[in-house]
């Protein structure tokens, strides 16, 4: 094996250990918000670096997260990335219905400069938690915010401190955030720096206080119904960075909830269980030949044309009269009468075509003074006299009379 071989060989190798990375554990607690973040230059070091020296590596990237074996993420993960010069989020608040059970996320990197893929696991090991769920839960709707602005970690942290100093709770957490996107909100228009609008639910283990239940007063009910803004004391709090949609926010307390039982109705004859696999028996589903429903369907058909085109032809081709018939049914004064007319119709044609007349000014070629082109007559040379004009319109014809004209006298008229 010569040098290069094994240069090509231990680069091939590198490039592979380099991209092949351990599994990234997480540990996020049921009811709980969890976001991960998936940083692009956490990639870049995987791909190969601009050709010249000196460059920056601002390669275009883009991600694509599925559940391992699945083409999509679990129901409660959700993913965003704006550009694929911005990072990505993983965001979602799991539930417990996943606790013990390893949720193993594929996590693929798309250079759209140089086409290459890197790909990470993502470990993601929900835990239980003693305060879930909390008790009393308030959603707030904050328009001036879009969710991958909210997922941020410090601008998240403000507004749970901003909701602490109103709320006043010992324990705090927060439980899900939604894009208004999701709830059927619209796009909005590209000016004044408007936002799509986030909604931010968060849990406490103490009622809500009076400042947000204000929001459940009946003259704050009215304004909302005129679409005016209610007057909420703590508004102020707020205002300073987070545009609550008061009218919008929702006040739930978990005691109070009735739960609602679904009731099943029992299965019947002919209906599967609820559990279990359906596995038809193989038994009763025998192969079957469909050769001879072939020949049926093409026969009939075929058999049907070939006997109209028989029926055809035999009326078109055996029931002719013919020119003999013709002949024997007409009577011979007719028939001498129509040959004479025939003969008599040939000897003028071949008369016409041997006189000698001079060809009229529409044969002759033209000649254009402008452009000197000289522009061929209008009929062939192969002229058919039949159809020449009567009148001649040529100056040198042969058979032409000259009228004598007057001479001019000497002798002026008085």
């Amino acid at each position: 094996m010569t040098a290069a071989a094994v240069a090509v060989w231990l680069g091939t190798v590198v490039t592979i250990l380099s991209r092949s990375h351990g599994d990234r554990n997480v540990y996020p607690s049921a009811g709980v918000l969890f976001v991960h973040v998936l940083e692009r230059e956490h990639f870049k070091g995987e791909f190969p670096p601009y050709p010249k020296s000196g460059d920056a590596s601002n390669d275009p990237i883009t991600f694509n997260t599925n559940l391992m074996g699945y083409p999509d993420r679990p129901g409660w993960l959700r993913y965003i990335q704006r550009t694929p010069y911005g990072d990505g989020v993983l965001y979602g608040s799991p539930t417990p219905e996943h606790v013990g059970r390893p949720t193993v996320i594929e996590i693929t990197a798309y250079n759209r400069r140089t086409f290459e893929t890197a790909r990470h696991n993502l470990v993601i090991n929900i835990m239980a938690t003693e305060e879930f769920p909390l008790p009393y839960q308030a959603e707030f709707y904050i328009k001036n915010m879009n969710v991958e602005e909210m997922l941020v970690s410090e601008v998240l942290g403000d507004f749970l401190g901003a909701v602490k100093n109103v709320w006043q709770p010992e324990r705090l957490n927060a439980i899900n955030i939604t894009s208004a996107l999701d709830r059927g909100g619209r796009v909005p228009l590209p000016i004044n720096n408007l936002k799509e609008g986030v909604y931010v639910m968060v849990g406490a283990d103490v009622p809500f206080s009076s400042c947000l239940r204000e929001v459940e007063s009946p003259h704050n009910q009215l304004r909302c119904s005129q679409e005016m803004e209610p007057a909420i004391s703590c508004d102020k709090k707020f205002r300073a960075q987070f545009h609550i949609d008061w009218c919008k926010i929702s006040l739930v307390d978990i005691n109070k909830v009735v739960p609602v039982y679904i009731t099943r109705p029992d299965p019947g004859t002919g209906i599967l269980p609820d559990f279990g696999e359906y596995n038809p028996p193989s038994e009763s589903l025998k192969s079957r030949d469909y050769f001879s429903d072939f020949l049926v369907t093409m026969a009939i058909p075929s058999a049907v044309a070939l006997v109209l085109f028989f029926i055809l032809g035999h009326i078109m081709c055996c029931r002719r009269e013919g020119v003999e018939k013709r002949n024997m049914q007409t009577s011979d004064i007719q028939l001498v009468h129509h040959s004479a007319i025939q003969k008599s119709t040939k000897e003028l044609r071949s008369m016409s075509k041997n006189r000698e007349i001079s060809w009229p000014l529409s044969t002759l070629p033209v000649f254009n003074p402008v452009s000197g082109e000289v522009v061929p007559p209008i009929h062939p040379d192969n002229y058919e006299t039949t159809s020449m004009p009567l009148m001649q319109t040529q100056s040198n014809l042969q058979n032409q009379i000259t009228i004598p004209q007057p001479r001019p006298s000497g002798k002026a008229s008085v």
